[in-house]
């Protein structure tokens, strides 16, 4: 379980991946070589496993975002699989149940990259892509109490 400065110092963290020890320990009332030895532990423990950046794809030229259901067809999983892993473009994928096996999301720079990103895809799978318009909730934690 967590204790209270342990998430205080995720949630910190989460809002802030640059925060640096001396500004978690004022926020959490320690100290900074304490937090810097919570910091350790929760890394030993799995409970935090890196720091990263958020980079805005619109800056860098992605105009669209796509989520992709993808359904192999019969005996392509893996071969499906390897593909998503092969298209950059892909930004994250989640092997699923239920009728399709993969939600991907995808960055595109223009709708004809998509169709020509889906056309890779539909040799060897079933495809059905929604556009995002918005992200009313960005990616969070979950509860932490």
């Amino acid at each position: 379980m967590l204790d209270s400065i342990d998430q205080k110092l995720l949630a910190t963290l989460t809002e802030d991946g640059r925060s640096s020890l001396k500004s978690l320990a004022a926020i959490c009332g320690l100290s900074p070589p304490s937090v810097a030895e919570r910091l350790r532990r929760l890394e030993e423990r799995g409970i935090l496993s890196g720091y990263t950046i958020d980079i805005e794809p619109r800056a860098l030229g992605y105009q669209f975002q796509a989520i992709v259901r993808v359904r192999p067809l019969p005996g392509r999983l893996h071969d499906v699989e390897r593909e998503i892993q092969s298209i950059g473009e892909i930004t994250e994928c989640d092997k699923v149940t239920g009728e399709d096996c993969f939600y991907a999301r995808l960055q595109v720079r223009s709708l004809e990259q998509l169709d020509a990103l889906l056309d890779r895809l539909a040799r060897q799978a079933e495809t059905h892509t929604s556009i995002v318009k918005t992200s009313p909730v960005k990616r969070r934690l979950p509860p932490l109490g």
